[in-house]
């Protein structure tokens, strides 16, 4: 399976990037093909909601990463998201590459798998509701399947998240998929 791991974090050691990596050791391990776009490492702009991308067989009319990663996307059989929790919503840095999906939205609706990989300081048992949600609307709207959800809550910083199963269980994921 070709599966494109989406990272949110400006953290290059931090909790999400955790989940990330024990997420693709799994599924290296298990024969999968990974790309990784760590989003918040690339220029990625804003939707501008021109539609130019129309009329130009969903090419952008901004000129940045997400042109060359699109082809990337529609080819993968599953996209996972990695993000730590912002204001109880994905980071801004992966947002804004799920916005500019709506270039291709059509190439890219259906028959996909999907996965939420996420991380917080907050541990109450709402902390992740609103992401939950989000996430949810997504699939809802580009006709995916959530092939699981992983919260890794009351983790601030990577020395905590370690200490937790939350590593192996991103693993575990990973190497579990068929």
């Amino acid at each position: 399976m070709k599966i494109t791991v989406i990272t949110g974090s400006p953290h290059k050691q931090g909790t999400s990037a955790l989940l990330a990596d024990k997420f693709i050791q799994g599924a290296n391990e298990a024969g999968h093909e990974i790309l990784r776009f760590d989003a918040a490492f690339e220029e990625v702009k804003p939707c501008l909601a021109c539609d130019y991308c129309a009329s130009h067989d969903g090419q952008c009319v901004r000129k940045d990463v997400m042109n060359t990663w699109y082809k990337k996307l529609i080819e993968s059989d599953m996209i996972v998201f990695v993000t730590p929790l912002y204001y109880y919503g994905m980071s801004s840095q992966i947002k804004a590459v799920i916005d500019r999906f709506h270039a291709n939205n059509e190439k890219l609706a259906g028959n996909k798998k999907s996965m939420l990989l996420a991380t917080s300081y907050g541990a109450d048992d709402w902390t992740m509701e609103a992401l939950e949600k989000n996430y949810e609307a997504i699939l809802r709207f580009m006709n995916w399947n959530d092939a699981g959800k992983l919260f890794a809550t009351g983790c601030p910083v990577r020395e905590v998240i370690e200490q937790t199963n939350f590593p192996n269980q991103a693993y575990v994921l990973g190497k579990s998929l068929q």
